[in-house]
């Protein structure tokens, strides 16, 4: 395809979250607000995913127009899967792909229904996902038990207190004062909009993402960026919470 094709094609699948070099200089959103997003915080945490994914299946949950699936196609992964429940930006990830020459699978698909692939991946993206999401702990939750293999790389909006406080295994019900402490785990809730969005749904702060992807099941092994980790999914989730026998029937 020429550039002038390629340009054509671009604007009409556009607007464009995703700002994708798709030819030498041409690109798929090159006023994005936000800059060169998202390459320009591609850039803080490349380094710490291993650059050699020789033979290695990703699975890209809220994929958008693909860049962190061809990312990972240029480090020589042998099979990724973008999914999303957006036809628009599935439309763009197969032309990004076809136009890259990248061999990338995209499929209409809500992280709430990962069980449905029936497989694991060594590598699970899920990249400003979870604030979008009515129920973010059980995305988790099913991408631990469904999906993720070994390493999940996850990134989500976050607003808050970026300090983290000790927080003990259990309180006193009347020891009320540790959840006004900035660093105690807090979600926040986004009853109407916001920055014009109404998916968004929820802004964690630092401390909340962290205990979320532990109670989740996965093992925090790097913090590269602000609002980036990279974990590595235990067998079982750690849990101190204690398991009540079920209620006998009356």
């Amino acid at each position: 395809m020429t550039d002038e094709s390629l340009r054509a094609q671009a604007e009409a699948l556009g607007p464009w979250f995703h700002n994708i070099e798709i030819a030498p200089g041409l690109f798929t959103a090159p006023d994005h607000f936000l800059g060169d997003y998202p390459s320009v915080k591609w850039r803080h945490f490349a380094d710490a995913v291993p650059a050699d994914l020789t033979g290695k299946t990703v699975l890209d949950i809220g994929c958008n127009a693909g860049f962190y699936a061809v990312e990972m196609k240029r480090r020589g992964a042998a099979r990724v899967l973008g999914i999303d429940e957006d036809e628009r930006y599935l439309a763009q990830g197969r032309f990004v792909a076809e136009a890259l020459g990248a061999e990338i699978e995209f499929r209409n698909l809500s992280v709430y229904d990962v069980g449905a692939l029936g497989e694991r991946f060594d590598v699970v993206l899920f990249m400003g996902v979870l604030y979008h999401l009515r129920h973010p702990l059980l995305a988790l939750d099913l991408i631990h038990t469904h999906v993720a293999g070994d390493l999940l790389v996850f990134q989500s909006m976050q607003r808050g207190a970026t300090t983290v406080a000790p927080v003990a295994a259990d309180y006193d019900f009347f020891d009320a004062a540790h959840f006004d402490d900035p660093g105690y785990p807090k979600m926040h809730f986004i009853e109407r909009c916001y920055a014009g969005d109404p998916t968004n749904w929820w802004a964690p702060n630092r401390a909340c993402t962290e205990a979320m992807l532990r109670a989740a099941g996965f093992r925090i092994e790097a913090h590269p960026e602000e609002e980036v980790y990279l974990c590595r999914r235990a067998a079982t989730p750690v849990d101190c919470r204690p398991v009540y026998p079920a209620r006998p029937p009356p």
